[in-house]
Formats: structure tokens, C-alpha cells, sequence
């Protein structure tokens, strides 16, 4: 809705090995097997980045992704800590909010200049598959409409139609 009314542009990406981006908040570490070589078998190996499996790891890795916005200008929301937004202005002075949205390792962009703001994060990042606009977020169907008409303005919509579809055929 945010895109539409502000003629803004979405686009998702999926951060690739997201946690291991991040340090490890604790304290962990286990003796090296045949894996580590003969040299290194039965020594202790420390664990410095966050892991999958890890209790702290998706902790260590949202604080890291929340330094990373914040340190680039953007806002937590007092509503959804992972709703961050910023201030900006497009080229003919129109005023707006900038959104980066985040679930986990998911990311959306809305903003008139949401190329940047992903080619920022790719170069800290593995975007899995690059970003391109969306056409499905955390289980919805994404999609940009052209009214009958209306040339110019961008209508996106979302459904769970698909979701609610596979969901019903696990089941």
C-alpha cells in the first residue's frame, strides 16, 4: 500500500549464510575430530561467528542487521522493531518515508531509489539470487498492477491464495 500511494518501488532479496555475518554472543567450542587434520584432531576450536543451531545466533544476527540500518540512517519503528524506515525526498521534492522491512534473512525495499539501498546491502551481503521485485514474500503473492486507463501509476497487490492452496494439500 506504502508503494502504491507514493509511486515507490519494491525489492526483496534473501541474505545467503545470514548468521554468520554476525559474532557469536556466547561462549562456545568443541574438540577438533579427523575432519580438522591430524595437526588439529582433539584440539578445542573456538565458535566466533553465529551458527545455525546456535541458541543466540538469530539474536546476533538481528543486532548486527539493526547496527548495519541504523549506522545507514534508518529507524526502528516503536511498532515493529523490524519495520525501518528513513526519511527522503525524490528528484520533484516530493517528501516520503524510505522502508526497509526484515523477517529473519528476508528483506523488502520500498523506495523510489530501492536499487541502492540493495546494492548497499549486497556489498556486506551474499544475496541469494541478487534482488529483483517481488513476487512472493513470506508466503504471499506479490504482484504490480496497470488499471484500465491509469498509464502511469503503480497498483501492487498481495494474496495468500497460493499459500492458503499448498498449505491445504500438505494437510
Amino acid at each position: 500500500m506504502l508503494a502504491a500511494l507514493n509511486d515507490l518501488d519494491l525489492l526483496a532479496a534473501d541474505v545467503g549464510n545470514a548468521y554468520i555475518n554476525a559474532d557469536a554472543r556466547e561462549k562456545v567450542y568443541f574438540i577438533a575430530g579427523d575432519e580438522f587434520g591430524i595437526m588439529n584432531k582433539g584440539k578445542k576450536v573456538v565458535i566466533v561467528k553465529a551458527l545455525y543451531g546456535l541458541k543466540s545466533s538469530g539474536a546476533a544476527w538481528r543486532a548486527h542487521l539493526a547496527e548495519v540500518l541504523n549506522d545507514s540512517g534508518y529507524t526502528s519503528s516503536l511498532a515493529d522493531p523490524d519495520v525501518w524506515y528513513q526519511a527522503e525526498t525524490k528528484v520533484d521534492g516530493f517528501e516520503y518515508y524510505a522502508y526497509v522491512l526484515i523477517y529473519v534473512d528476508d528483506i523488502l525495499v520500498i523506495s523510489h531509489n530501492a536499487v541502492s539501498t540493495m546494492q548497499a546491502l549486497s556489498k556486506l551481503y551474499r544475496l541469494k539470487d541478487g534482488f529483483a521485485p517481488p513476487t512472493l514474500y513470506l508466503g504471499a503473492t506479490i504482484k504490480k498492477w496497470r488499471l484500465i486507463g491509469d498509464k502511469h501509476a503503480k497498483h501492487w497487490g498481495h494474496s495468500s491464495e497460493e499459500y492458503v492452496k499448498q498449505s491445504i494439500m500438505n494437510v
